[in-house]
C-alpha cells in the first residue's frame, strides 16, 4: 500500500502498487477481493471482502479501492482505522462484471454513497474515450458525505459540454425515490444505457426510475455484492473425491471448452459444477469467489443447457446473451459447448 487518502470522515481510498513483475489488467467497474486481517481480541482470523476499484486503467498509474465504513461491518471499519502506508494486503485478481459492455450513445450513471466507487472508474474512462454524453445522479446523506466531491466538480468543469452531475442530498430532499429520480434522467434513445450502484433499496428505486424515464430494461445494469461465506483464497484443485459420486465416465455429459485459445472436450459429471470439472482436468479456468457473487468465472454457453445453482451477479441482458457462471453451472443436456473470453 503506497498511500491512504481520507475522502470523507467515514471513507478512505487505499492506493496499491502493481505486483512486482507485472501490472494487473482490469476494466473500469471491477473490484479487488482483499484479505483483511483479524484481531486476537474478537477472535477474527481474517475476512475476505470485495472493494471496487475507483482508479481507471490507462489513466492511473496505481490501483485504488475506496472503502466506506459500514455500521457493524468488521472489515470496512478495520481498514478505515488501521490501513497505513507500507502495509501489505493479500488480494485476488480483479473480478466482477459491472463494466460497460454495450456502446451507449448516452451513459447514465446512478449511485448512492460508496456506490460511486466503481461508477467513478467508469465515468473517467467514458470521458477519456468516446464522445457520448454522460449523466451522473449521485445520492448522499449530506454534502460532507459526498465521496470524490472535489474530483467530480473538476470533471464537470473540464467536460461541461458532455457531463452532467446531479447531487441528491437526503438532508435537503429526503430519501431518493423512483418518482424523484426519474425527472433528472435524460430522455433516452434505444442505445442509452444505465449503470446503477448503491444499497439494494436505492438500486430498486433507481431501476424503477430508469424504466420510468424510458431506458430499455435490457440496458439497465446493477452492481451487486454479497458477503462471501467461503474462503476464496484457499488453494483448491477442484479434483472430485471418488466418494462424492460417479466418476466422469459414468453417465456424464460431454462439454467442448474454448479457453485461452485452445479447444478441449471433456466428460462433465451431471452433479459437478463446470468449474470443478475444468480444474480437475488441469485447465486454468478463471474464478474468484466460487459462490456465484462476483462473475469472475463467467463464460458464454454456445450449445446445450445448464442449471445455475446461484446467480448474484449476472443480469437479464447477460443471461439472454448466453453468459453463465462456471462455479454454479450443472449440465442439463448431453452435449454442450462453452467459451471463455
Amino acid at each position: 500500500m503506497i498511500d491512504v487518502i481520507e475522502e470523507t470522515a467515514d471513507a478512505v481510498s487505499l492506493v496499491f502498487a502493481h505486483p512486482v513483475g507485472g501490472r494487473l489488467d482490469y476494466s473500469p467497474g471491477q473490484f479487488l477481493t482483499l484479505r483483511v486481517p483479524g484481531t486476537p481480541e474478537d477472535g477474527t482470523r481474517w475476512a475476505p471482502r470485495c472493494y471496487s476499484l475507483s482508479s481507471t486503467p490507462g489513466l492511473d498509474d496505481h490501483l485504488q479501492v475506496t472503502v466506506k465504513r459500514t455500521v457493524g461491518g468488521y472489515a470496512s471499519n478495520w481498514l478505515c482505522d488501521n490501513a497505513k502506508q507500507g502495509m501489505i494486503l493479500e488480494s485476488l485478481p480483479p473480478g466482477g462484471r459491472f463494466t460497460v459492455r454495450d456502446v451507449p450513445d448516452h451513459l447514465v450513471l446512478i449511485a448512492a454513497g460508496s456506490g460511486i466507487t466503481p461508477v467513478m472508474s467508469i465515468l473517467r474512462a467514458a470521458l477519456s474515450g468516446a464522445a457520448a454524453p454522460v449523466t451522473l445522479v449521485y445520492a448522499n446523506r449530506d454534502r460532507a458525505s459526498v465521496i470524490f466531491d472535489a474530483a467530480l466538480a473538476e470533471l464537470q468543469e473540464a467536460h461541461g459540454d458532455r457531463l452532467t452531475v446531479i447531487h441528491w442530498l437526503e438532508a435537503e430532499r429526503g430519501l431518493p425515490t423512483a418518482a424523484g429520480l426519474a425527472p433528472h434522467l435524460p430522455a433516452p434513445t434505444a442505445a442509452t444505457s444505465a449503470y446503477l450502484c448503491g444499497p439494494a433499496g436505492f438500486m430498486d428505486a433507481a431501476t424503477e426510475a430508469a424504466a420510468l424515464a424510458g431506458v430499455d430494461d435490457a440496458r439497465i445494469h446493477r452492481e451487486a455484492f454479497s458477503s462471501l461465506t467461503g474462503d476464496p483464497f484457499a488453494i483448491d484443485s477442484g479434483a472430485p473425491d471418488p466418494a462424492d459420486g460417479p466418476t466422469p465416465s459414468e453417465g456424464a455429459a460431454t462439454v467442448t471448452v474454448d479457453l485461452d485459445g485452445a479447444t478441449t472436450t471433456l466428460a462433465w459429471p451431471r452433479e459437478q459444477v463446470l468449474l470443478d470439472t475444468l480444474l480437475a482436468a488441469g485447465l486454468d479456468a478463471p474464478y474468484v469467489c466460487r459462490e456465484g457473487n462476483c462473475g469472475g468465472c463467467a463464460y458464454r454457453l454456445r450449445r446445450g443447457e445448464v442449471e445455475m445453482l446461484v446467480n448474484d451477479t449476472l443480469d437479464d441482458y447477460e443471461l439472454g446473451n448466453g453468459v453463465r457462471l462456471a462455479c454454479q453451472s450443472l449440465p442439463r443436456a448431453d452435449d454442450l459447448a462453452v467459451e471463455f473470453d
